[in-house]
């Protein structure tokens, strides 16, 4: 028999083809490019493993990466694309003067913030004393900086396109980023006389060239939608509603980019200060951040894949019906059940294998992590996993409220978390090394989701977040997830046992392949009306 909710009316579902198709491009498009993605951290961490290179390699990466948040698919998104997507409903000779005036004010300000960067990152090379380590980090970082700008602009181009209902481009995008790290990482294991040190600044310099790579790419794909133009007056209005929204946001936004640089900071400390603080050992050493970064590309696979691929999608149609409240109570709900569909299961696997998923990526032969690393690392992703639903959740739901224009409420939120997190981050690094950041992360991600839950109802006038069928579908999903895990458990019993790589590798394959079959066919039995949602075709 049909599932209570899986039989209700077509109109309460309208719209669920074109939400699931979208769903399945991103996701696909993202999941190739996390393959990508999973075979740069194969071949990089065995040219760095858990060494002060790779850590001063990672913190060099994700320099960039806390601006493009701020300035790209962050704060700025949040504010450009529902006005964008206004205009373009109504006026779209102006929303292509805003989007023009947008595009270039953003690579002016981005670039003005790199040149001041580099001037820094020299004063600080000529006045510190020296350690080589720490001059390593800092050369990287200038070499990655320009990368910042270049990506900023293509993250806001991939908005655009997704206003345009071109979902594919933008979230291809990362597969250029992965080729050209790929191919320059490549290299460490050919070229004659190769080092970890010059490897490093190799794929730094491929980096900064794939950053251009995908805004010619991106612009290639709105040649059909856009016209640029130098004319930009009539704007004004406009541009005060984006800088109304972006303003709180990237309050918000910049508290936890200060929160990333400062677990960078408690992570690097060993390297950019002393091994020592307050006159005690630190508990963390020069790998410590190394470690935490790949641990972390671990679960932010599933999470890149479907949770940001489902609040991607979620957020430009929740602006568009914005101003139907039923409409958008429908989107939200959808959104939500589709991500927990997919995040629970992801995270309880994810946790159930994280020794051999460890052991697989990251060790073998004489490259990768030591023994201690991949101990380390798999307590890592102990604590990230559990919490993946709540990541997905939080895009989800802090998307809908950037939706109806309510930008402060969810900053509000992440201000508070971020202080709590740097209060748990620095109690928990001491009985628990680098996981103690993991579980910070995981308990205040959970604590975000069940209060902006409780918030929400006032994005909702026409009844709860969690109706009926709500409520429904997520005991269901619970009980698929339990029902998976015990399935996992039980192959596990049966793997071969072992502590070589190969061991790991064919544990890993057949806990994953029933793990993921096994949820698949019993989501059907049910007939799971988020698994209908998802294979749509029309």
């Amino acid at each position: 028999m049909r599932t209570d909710d899986a039989d209700q009316t077509a109109g309460e579902f309208s719209g669920s083809a074109p939400f699931g198709r979208a769903v399945r491009t991103v996701s696909a498009l993202t999941l190739i490019s996390r393959f990508a993605g999973l075979a740069r951290d194969l071949i990089t961490v065995r040219v760095f493993g858990d060494t002060a290179v790779g850590s001063a390699f990672v913190s060099a990466f994700a320099i960039p990466n806390t601006f493009r948040r701020l300035f790209g698919e962050g704060a700025l998104a949040a504010a450009f694309i529902p006005e964008y997507a206004s205009l373009l409903g109504q006026d779209p000779a102006t929303a292509r003067r805003f989007a023009s005036l947008t595009v270039a004010v953003l690579f002016i300000v981005t670039g003005a913030i790199t040149v001041l960067g580099e001037i820094a990152l020299l004063a600080l090379l000529a006045a510190l004393p020296p350690n080589a380590e720490r001059s390593l980090s800092l050369q990287l970082i200038m070499v990655m900086l320009p990368f910042m700008p270049l990506i900023c602009v293509a993250a806001t181009l991939g908005g655009m396109l997704q206003v345009h209902d071109r979902f594919g481009p933008h979230a291809a995008q990362p597969i250029v980023l992965n080729a050209f790290i790929i191919a320059a990482a490549s290299t460490h294991f050919v070229l004659p006389g190769s080092t970890p040190q010059r490897t490093a600044f190799l794929i730094g310099g491929a980096a900064v060239a794939a950053g251009a790579a995908q805004i010619v790419w991106a612009m290639l794909a709105l040649r059909r939608n856009v016209r640029w133009t130098r004319v930009v007056t009539g704007v004004g209005d406009s541009v005060r509603r984006m800088l109304r929204r972006y303003v709180p946001v990237v309050i918000g936004m910049g508290t936890l980019q200060i929160n990333a640089l400062l677990d960078t900071l408690i992570a690097m400390w060993p390297i950019w200060v002393a091994p020592t603080i307050l006159g005690m050992t630190y508990p963390l050493d020069t790998g410590s951040a190394s470690i935490l970064f790949f641990s972390q590309r671990l679960y932010q696979f599933p999470l890149g894949v479907f949770g940001v691929a489902v609040a991607t999608v979620v957020f430009p149609m929740l602006a568009r019906r914005a101003h139907d409240s039923d409409s958008f109570a429908q989107t939200l709900r959808r959104g939500i059940r589709l991500s927990l569909f997919i995040a629970m299961p992801a995270g309880v696997g994810l946790w159930l294998v994280r020794r051999e998923l460890i052991a697989v990526m990251f060790t073998g032969g004489s490259f990768g992590f030591s023994a201690d690393g991949a101990a380390r690392a798999a307590a890592v992703l102990g604590g990230y996993s559990l919490a993946v639903w709540a990541y997905s959740l939080n895009h989800v739901l802090t998307r809908a409220f950037y939706a109806m224009g309510d930008t402060l409420t969810p900053v509000r939120v992440s201000v508070a978390m971020v202080a709590l997190n740097v209060a748990l981050n620095l109690v928990l690094i001491w009985p628990l090394r680098e996981a103690g950041l993991a579980w910070s992360t995981a308990f205040t991600a959970v604590l975000q989701c069940l209060i902006l839950v409780a918030l929400s109802r006032r994005l909702l006038p026409g009844g709860p977040l969690f109706d009926t069928g709500t409520r429904r579908a997520l005991a269901r999903i619970a009980g698929l997830t339990l029902a998976m895990a015990a399935l996992v458990l039980i192959t596990r019993t049966i793997a071969p046992e072992g502590t070589a790589w190969t061991h790991s590798f064919v544990s890993l394959l057949l806990a994953a392949g029933v793990g993921t079959l096994g949820y698949l066919a019993l989501a059907r039995a049910v007939r799971s009306p988020e698994l209908r949602w998802l294979l749509h075709r029309d």
